[in-house]
């Protein structure tokens, strides 16, 4: 046998060994790919699908791995861990509180986590609140870790953050007006100050620069808007008639005249603590410049927060000739009677009058 022969037989018989290893090694890497990448994608059940799993601020991605298998969510710790290692992008997880589904994927988890699909609570707020309203609701909101007020004034105290509007309103003391009525969602982790942030940027998404255009076209300050605004929000009980008491209240401010608005009453006694209910004589006697019976002219800010038929209202009034409005005493839908004159408005009111009667006997 030639030397040439020879080395080729031996380099053969070491070369065999050496593929079949390799090729071994190869077929195991594969299958153990796809099993890793099964292991990833299978959608698992798991126990916890009710249950809410609180995920902490600052928490390590191992402790919330941990966590989560703890739980029953996922079966395995080590794909994902594996995973994550050369995935550095899908480690930031948000704090909050999850619902996980079940079934659902390792990677569904993750993308849970990373996206911070966290569970939300949501509560509305009517149009027409004032702080007073709104101080309740937020005082009473569950589902928030951030430790709750001992009262509403500590709620309050956060409507005093002026400096949130201070651009628009650089008269205003408090955000009475511009703590914007509509749904807010938060979560576990949200605060008080950021909801009340929220509140003032949905008021500044609805109060846009052509509405201040038009405020300044009509000689009327942000603030001049929202009180009247906040008036109109707090009589009008048929969203058609906004313009027509718009249009009113328009009038007897270009005559110099009281406004005679029932609400602005309410909320100067609000103010002085000392609503009962109802108005009584001592609340129309009431000293207070929001007592629109006894000062003529605007009250001195907001008494309610306006949605935005009401803020368009009061930059759009209807052109009448009415200066007097009373609730209809005989449609009973919360809608009114209309007068130009106090004769007519006299007689309007005489008869809603004796409509009350009736209805108390």
């Amino acid at each position: 046998m030639s030397l040439l022969s020879s080395l080729t037989s031996r380099f053969g018989r070491l070369v065999r060994p050496a593929v079949i290893i390799f090729a071994v090694f190869l077929v195991a890497l594969i299958a153990g790919g796809f099993w890793f990448a099964r292991e990833l994608r299978h959608p698992q059940e798991h126990p916890a699908a009710n249950r809410k799993i609180s995920i902490e601020q600052g928490a390590s991605t191992a402790s919330i791995i941990s966590r989560l298998r703890r739980e029953g969510i996922i079966a395995h710790e080590w794909p994902l861990r594996l995973y994550l290692r050369f995935s550095p992008k899908n480690r930031k997880f948000k704090a909050g509180d999850y619902v996980f589904k079940s079934p659902i994927t390792p990677l569904g988890v993750i993308s849970h986590l990373v996206r911070g699909e966290v569970v939300t609570s949501s509560f509305t707020i009517p149009e027409g609140y004032n702080q007073f309203d709104i101080s309740e609701m937020i005082a009473g909101l569950t589902g928030m870790k951030q430790a709750p007020p001992e009262n509403e004034e500590e709620v309050l105290e956060l409507f005093k953050n002026a400096s949130l509007i201070a651009d628009l309103d650089p008269e205003a003391k408090t955000l009475e007006g511009y703590l914007f009525p509509d749904t807010y969602e938060y979560t576990a982790t949200t605060t008080r100050e950021q909801l009340v942030e929220s509140m003032v940027k949905r008021f500044r998404r609805v109060y846009t620069a052509e509405k201040q255009k038009q405020a300044s076209d009509l000689g009327m300050t942000t603030r001049q808007v929202l009180t009247l605004a906040s008036l109109i929000e707090k009589e009008a009980k048929v969203d058609s008639e906004r313009e027509l008491i718009s249009s009113v209240f328009h009038r007897r401010l270009k005559m110099g005249v009281q406004l005679a608005c029932d609400p602005t009453v309410i909320y100067a006694a609000l103010l002085a603590g000392k609503y009962r209910g109802k108005i009584y004589r001592s609340d129309l006697d009431r000293d207070s410049p929001y007592n629109t019976y006894q000062k003529a002219g605007l009250p001195p800010g907001p008494i309610a927060s306006p949605g935005r038929r009401s803020i368009e209202a009061a930059l759009n009034p209807a052109e009448t000739d009415y200066l007097f409005f009373v609730v209809d005493a005989v449609k009973k839908d919360g809608s009114h009677k209309f007068s130009a004159s106090s004769a007519d408005h006299e007689r309007a009111v005489k008869l809603l009058r004796q409509s009350e009667r009736g209805a108390g006997k």
